[in-house]
C-alpha cells in the first residue's frame, strides 16, 4: 500500500480485539470491520506498543485475508520504553525518527495490545509526530474499550472524563475517589478508570468504601467477548450483592450520579 496524496506514506491507526491475554478470544470478523482488517494487512511497517503481541494481531489478520509479506519480513517497531514510564508527552519523548518508512513512501500502521492505540494507550507522541511531519493520519474504525463501557453503563455520554489509573496507595486512592465524585456530582461528568486485573477487586472495594451509596457505579469486563458482563448499580445495591471482579479479565470502571 502507499500513498495516493503525496510522496509520504500515511500513518493508520489500527485497533486491535480487546482480547489480549484473556482466556477467549472472539473471531476478527465479530470484533473488527472488513475494512480495517484489510487496510491492517496491506501494511508491512508497524509501530507498536508490543512487538509479540502485534505479531499475534498479524497472525490472525492473515488467517483472514493474504498479508502484504510473512510475518518474517513485517517491520516491526515498539515504542520507546521510555513512553510506558512516564507517558507520550513526558520530557525526552521523540517518537518522530520511527515515522522514517513514511518519510520515505511507506504506508504504516500504529497498533496497541488491545482496543485503539493512543486512546488510554501509548501513541499520541507518535500521531502528533506524524502531523508535525506533514503524514497524513488515519484513524480505523474498531473495538475501543472505553467507549463501549460508556456507552453501555446508562452514566452521562455527553460529558465525561477518563482518569486512567486511579494511586495504588490506599489513603491517596481514596482521596482521589471522592474528589472524582464530587466532580461528577456538582457537573454530571461519568469518570472513567481502569486497573490492571489483579487490583480489581481491591479497586472494588476502595469504590464501595469511599464512594456515597447512591452513586452509580458500572463494571465491564471482557467487553466483546462471549463472556462479557455489564453491570451498572447504585453503590448501595452493590454491597448487597457481594459480587467481585476476577483477577484476570481487564475491567473499564465508571462511575456517575
Amino acid at each position: 500500500m502507499s500513498s495516493s496524496t503525496n510522496a509520504k506514506g500515511r500513518l493508520f491507526l489500527v485497533p486491535a480485539p480487546l482480547d489480549f491475554m484473556c482466556q477467549s478470544q472472539a473471531p476478527l470478523s465479530q470484533v473488527m470491520p472488513e475494512g480495517t482488517l484489510r487496510i491492517a494487512s496491506q501494511l508491512d511497517h508497524w509501530v507498536c506498543e508490543n512487538a509479540k503481541s502485534t505479531r499475534a494481531l498479524l497472525k490472525r489478520i492473515g488467517e483472514v485475508l493474504p498479508l502484504k509479506s510473512v510475518l518474517q519480513d513485517q517491520h516491526i517497531v515498539e515504542l520507546p520504553r521510555l513512553v510506558h514510564k512516564k507517558g507520550d508527552h513526558a520530557a525526552g519523548i521523540n517518537t518522530g525518527a520511527l515515522l522514517t518508512p513514511a518519510l520515505q513512501g511507506h504506508d504504516m500502521g500504529l497498533v496497541s495490545e488491545a482496543g485503539m492505540p493512543a486512546v488510554a494507550d501509548p501513541g499520541s507522541s507518535l500521531v502528533r509526530a506524524a502531523h508535525d511531519a506533514g503524514i497524513e493520519v488515519i484513524p480505523l474504525v474498531g473495538p475501543c474499550s472505553l467507549l463501549l463501557a460508556l456507552a453501555a453503563s446508562g452514566l452521562n455520554g455527553q460529558q465525561f472524563a477518563f482518569n486512567g489509573y486511579l494511586p495504588q496507595d490506599a489513603a491517596l486512592r481514596t482521596q482521589r475517589i471522592q474528589a472524582l465524585e464530587k466532580r461528577a456530582l456538582s457537573s454530571g461528568e461519568t469518570q472513567i478508570f481502569i486497573e490492571t486485573p489483579y487490583r480489581n477487586e481491591a479497586l472494588l472495594a476502595a469504590l464501595l468504601h469511599g464512594l456515597q451509596s447512591s452513586t452509580r457505579l458500572c463494571l465491564c469486563s471482557n467487553l466483546s467477548l462471549a463472556d462479557m458482563q455489564v453491570q451498572s448499580l447504585r453503590v448501595a445495591d452493590w454491597k448487597k450483592k457481594g459480587q467481585v471482579p476476577d483477577k484476570h479479565s481487564p475491567v473499564v470502571f465508571a462511575f456517575g450520579p
